[in-house]
């Protein structure tokens, strides 16, 4: 038989409460990525928010100017699914518990709550 084809990765120790775990060390770069694009995916959520009640739904309603209002619901929409399904991956992926995917949840309903949500849960969240 001959040498194996995988090659070696270099791995590290993620220290889960109650035991550690030897991981590739890709694994944790993928949880920064995650982490980051749902940080990201936040704060466009909450600018398309913010731009959807702002901006297109009163040019929408007073101007009689729907276009706007038809661009930006789709990425609003857009932004909103991928948050949310970011906060159910990485909520599962990292068990962080029902607790913080509601408090996820509950801010993209919210003006303004993707924001509060960043900078008081998300950035502190260790990467």
């Amino acid at each position: 038989m001959g040498k194996s084809s995988i090659p070696d990765l270099p791995v590290i120790t993620i220290d889960i409460p109650g035991r550690n775990c030897l991981v590739p060390a890709g694994i944790q770069n993928t949880y920064v990525m995650m982490l980051t694009l749902l940080r990201g995916t936040a704060i466009l959520e909450g600018i398309s928010y913010l731009l959807l009640f702002a901006l297109s739904m009163p040019l929408k309603y007073w101007g009689d100017i729907p276009e706007p209002n038809i661009y930006i619901g789709y990425a609003h929409g857009f932004l909103f699914l991928a948050y949310v399904v970011l906060a159910v991956v990485l909520t599962l992926e990292r068990s962080w518990g029902l607790k913080r995917f509601f408090i996820l949840f509950t801010a993209s309903l919210l003006p303004f709550g993707t924001f509060y949500v960043d900078e008081h849960y998300l950035k502190k969240l260790p990467s």
